[in-house]
């Protein structure tokens, strides 16, 4: 992990640099392909892609609702109350964020009207490998439910067992999702982009994913839907004084390491001794957890960096527009009035970024590699359209139809003037 004590602002942009090469030309081409045979192919080419892939021989990508109530039924009550929370917090968050319908008269006789719409058909995927993230089905889900969204399709990889993880299934079934497949990786963003004999295509595609599931989401985004956002690996950044705890700031660079080996993370102090401190609390704290080889992989491309001031700490962070911003710190309420780029935001000693990936309420599903300088994270907005309505009556012509005339004339326009006139001269004889 790198140390640095007072860099100069002109040597802060590779410091900010995240982990992440360039999609190798190898991986484009591979998505492209496998996005190829499945708008070919279809089913066939899916179930092919899934032997191949993890070793399971599926006869149907569907998953039945016998295999939700299995589900249900195999796991713990007491992971239940946890999901079970998890959504009732999250779902009151979202609700929220409802948008009312907004109608403004801007001159009499023109009433401009914007109403937000849901998405009607969305894909949400899942990965499904060491880490089955259950706790996304939720934050995509619900939000989607919320909104209104009438088809809410889920894919998913199945393991060796041929099924879906049981957690996966019943935050499905908890958070109201119509339809589910057992299918991952670049196959299954080419499936609901394109649509094959079983699975449905939907209008905007959500979910985190490895480079080939990135990929295949950018690709298919050029051509066929939406997608949420750019991403890349997942990162935090901790702004900490002398008044932080290190075993609580090196759990917090642990739990980043943990999502994966390009994952980063990034300390901003002022404090020499949390310096010297936080490097032999990391590998106490290392020593006690799982996963250490990949964790360290993280850790080497981690940094700690001592600065000058508070105003330079928020300076430097507002240029890295970190996708989790950990506010450790005596002042943190003002500091916080500072932040103008992050994903998501963790105010004093006891909000740990775990707190929002799991159960606070706020959503997880977040913009990387600086992306939080112009996109948000997931939330009701995501799925949903605003569309603008205008009615005009005569008053309304007789209040701008002579300035559409001049302006559409002005463009050299002269159908569009056209229309116009031909209303106005309408009224007028």
């Amino acid at each position: 992990m790198e140390i640095l004590r007072y860099p100069d602002r002109k040597d802060w942009a590779p410091l900010c640099k995240r982990a992440i090469a360039e999609t190798a030309n190898e991986v484009k081409t591979i998505v492209a392909d496998i996005i190829t045979n499945v708008r070919n192919n279809g089913d066939n080419a899916i179930i092919e892609y899934e032997h191949k892939f993890t070793g399971v021989q599926l006869s149907s990508l569907c998953v039945s609702q016998q295999e939700i109530d299995e589900a249900e039924a195999s796991i713990s009550d007491k992971l239940k109350d946890a999901i079970n929370l998890a959504a009732k917090n999250i779902s009151a968050f979202h609700a929220a964020q409802k948008m009312t319908t907004i109608s403004v008269e801007t001159v009499p006789g023109v009433k401009c009207v914007q109403k937000a719409v849901p998405i009607t058909k969305v894909g949400l995927y899942i990965p499904g490998g060491n880490s089955p993230l259950f706790s996304t089905v939720l934050m995509l889900a619900i939000p989607a439910r919320i909104a209104g969204c009438e088809e809410i399709t889920l894919c998913s990889p199945a393991g060796k067992n041929g099924k879906i993880h049981n957690a996966i299934l019943y935050a499905a079934k908890i958070a109201g999702v119509n339809r589910i497949y057992k299918t991952g990786g670049a196959q299954a963003i080419a499936a609901m982009a394109y649509g094959t004999e079983s699975i449905a295509p939907v209008y905007k595609i959500f979910g985190p994913g490895n480079r080939f599931v990135m990929e295949a989401k950018q690709q298919v985004g050029q051509t066929a839907v939406a997608i949420d956002m750019p991403a890349g690996p997942s990162e935090v950044l901790v702004i900490a004084d002398d008044n932080a705890r290190a075993d609580f700031v090196a759990a917090d660079f642990l739990s980043q390491a943990e999502h994966g080996p390009d994952s980063q993370s990034i300390l901003l102090t002022t404090s020499e001794t949390l310096v010297e401190k936080l490097p032999q609390e990391i590998e106490r704290l290392l020593s006690l957890l799982p996963r250490r080889e990949m964790m360290e992989k993280s850790l080497n491309h981690s940094r700690i960096i001592l600065l000058k001031n508070d105003d330079e700490i928020m300076d430097f962070s507002n240029y890295y527009a970190p996708e989790h911003l950990i506010i450790n710190h005596a002042d943190a309420i003002r500091l916080c009035n500072k932040v103008i780029n992050a994903g998501s935001v963790f105010i004093g000693q006891y909000s740990s970024e775990s707190a929002g990936d799991y159960a606070s309420g706020t959503n997880h599903t977040l913009p990387t590699s600086g992306y939080a300088t112009a996109y948000s994270g997931v939330n009701l907005d995501s799925f949903c359209k605003k569309i603008t309505f205008q009615e005009l009556t005569p008053e309304g012509i007789s209040s701008i139809g002579k300035a559409v005339e001049i302006m559409a004339e002005n463009e050299d326009l002269m159908a569009h003037k056209m229309a116009m006139t031909l209303r106005i001269n309408a009224l007028n004889s």
